[in-house]
């Protein structure tokens, strides 16, 4: 058996590698903490990533490990990388993934390969004052330049919603600098990252429908896996849903897999499992760029498995040993389409009811390859969430089927049975 040490793992990391079919193939051992479940995120507050990286290093070496794997976007990538380097294991560059992950650096590094792509952007930090500091013409987009679930992300018209977005509290302005801080010690220990983790990017506002690019590079080759679409809740920016394979006109998406294998290529990522965000804006017949993550797209893996056949994770571990991934699999699964299901509310009400553990075992039962995840969250938690994200997100819900109706209607039907309440 393989020993893999899994960092900062989450809820689909720990559902997926409980299955049966990993038993007798690895060995895991887990360290850190999920930065979305309370109380254990409240470890952050005095989380220091040099210490963590050190004492990770101190413990394994000579502890057998055979390889180290994160899928945690905000610094468990980054974190996992340099472990790995250090204790000589096969990893992806960490530098290449820390400018991955900088949406400003990842700009630079975008404009410079792909310019007809990359939207118009800028940059300000977290202490502006004044319009005239932000060398950007509203309206824009904006968000952080090192965040994850696009926090704090959102179109604004105006200055004062930007100065209100950036006012927090004592409390709030912590959890952001923890958040950060990460990026900070380890940019600075690899160099060359001026504009630090405290800032915010201003890019021209996208249209069209948003796809993710997955895929995988091993030994310099480079593997797309697919195209899955995300829908947006009709008026917003939160996902509403996922779905796959995508309906993109197939010479769109030859364009979009070629574009993907360009940037990976330029960004020096040269071993894992990455991701890239696009626009189509289908008036212009033209694709942006919107983010290139060095990282496993985790909610989608076992949508490929429906339909292909085929989990990243199996690409994953098998990257994190030094072996190569299995080869790629199309339409060898059990469904023909596949989608995950965000259920979210606009309004700041909290869950009265919601499926006990019976309830989802027994949904598990019936909907045999579904995944559900429930997020509950109250009080101060919830009050953030709604202002960092604009909604609350309470469940995700995986499932196949043979039809795009069936899929839906499998949806519908799952999604009365969970019984959600809200007071």
């Amino acid at each position: 058996m393989k020993k893999i040490l899994v960092l900062f793992p989450n809820e689909w990391d720990r559902a997926e590698l409980a299955r049966p079919r990993y038993r007798g193939r690895y060995r895991f051992a887990f360290e850190g903490f999920d930065l979305f479940r309370f109380p254990e995120n409240a470890r952050l507050m005095w989380f220091d990533a040099r210490r963590f990286v050190d004492r990770i290093v101190a413990k394994y070496r000579g502890a057998g490990l055979d390889g180290i794997v994160s899928n945690e976007e905000q610094f468990g990538a980054m974190i996992a990388a340099v472990a790995a380097r250090r204790l000589g294991l096969p990893t992806a560059d960490p530098r290449a993934i820390m400018v991955a992950q900088h949406k400003y650096y990842s700009r630079l590094a975008q404009a410079r390969v792909a310019p007809e792509a990359t939207p118009r952007f800028g940059v300000f930090p977290y202490t502006v004052r004044r319009a005239e500091e932000i060398e950007f013409d509203f309206p824009f987009f904006v968000k952080p330049v090192k965040a994850t679930f696009s926090i704090l992300a959102r179109r604004v018209e105006r200055f004062d919603e930007v100065r209100d977005l950036l006012t927090f509290r004592p409390l709030e302005r912590r959890i952001l600098e923890k958040l950060v801080q990460p990026f900070d010690d380890l940019g600075a220990d690899c160099g060359g990252f001026d504009v630090d983790a405290h800032h915010m990017i201003a890019e021209e506002i996208l249209a069209g429908p948003q796809v993710t690019v997955e895929g995988i590079v091993h030994r310099g080759e480079v593997t797309i896996l697919g195209i899955v679409d995300a829908v947006m809740y009709p008026g917003t920016i939160a996902f509403e849903r996922f779905e796959y394979p995508s309906s993109l006109p197939e010479p769109v998406q030859a364009r979009m897999r070629a574009l993907a294998e360009r940037l990976i290529r330029a960004f020096g990522f040269d071993h894992g499992v990455f991701n890239v965000e696009f626009f189509y804006d289908r008036e212009r017949d033209q694709i942006r760029i919107l983010e290139v993550n060095p990282r496993i797209a985790y909610q989608f893996a076992d949508l490929r498995e429906k339909v292909d056949g085929y989990n990243t994770y199996d690409a994953v571990l098998a990257l994190a040993t030094g072996e190569a991934p299995p080869p790629v699999a199309k339409g060898c699964g059990r469904h023909r389409h596949a989608a995950s299901f965000v259920l979210r509310t606009f309004e700041r009400r909290r869950l009265k009811a919601f499926p006990d553990r019976t309830r989802i075992e027994t949904l598990q039962h019936r909907y045999e390859d579904a995944r559900f995840m429930i997020y509950i969250k109250t009080g101060a938690q919830l009050e953030r969430e709604m202002k960092w994200l604009g909604s609350y997100r309470y469940a995700i819900c995986n499932l196949g089927a043979p039809d795009q109706l069936q899929l839906f209607d499998r949806y519908h039907r799952v999604r009365d049975e969970l019984a959600f309440e809200f007071a």
